[in-house]
């Protein structure tokens, strides 16, 4: 029961995350993009990989800051992109689902 609890909490922590206005329009793109269910984990690894170059490069382009990389050797960053890839998988289906009803009809 606690693991399920513990993917639960990942669930909720990854929803939060996307459900801001960048993680919304990638999301919104990638579910717009979307060729059929079997491709949603690939879409929602992309939507994450996108989401993490938005996020490194938006200091650089917007206050002419240098490039930093992401701490790639540190256990809370690959928390970060976890929690990242299950909220995009999360609501990339949701408008995935959405998508198809309303362009079924």
């Amino acid at each position: 029961m606690q693991i399920i609890q513990s993917v639960l909490d990942y669930l909720r922590l990854g929803f939060a995350e996307v459900n801001a206005v960048q993680g919304l329009v990638i999301a919104l793109v990638a579910a717009l993009l979307l060729p059929g269910w079997r491709r949603i984990p690939v879409f929602a690894l992309g939507a994450t990989v996108v989401h993490l170059l938005a996020d490194v490069l938006a200091p650089v382009f917007a206050n002419g800051a240098a490039l930093r990389l992401p701490p790639l050797l540190y256990v809370g960053f690959w928390e970060h992109v976890l929690i990242l890839i299950l909220g995009y998988l999360v609501v990339i289906s949701v408008l995935a689902a959405i998508k198809r009803l309303i362009f079924k009809r």
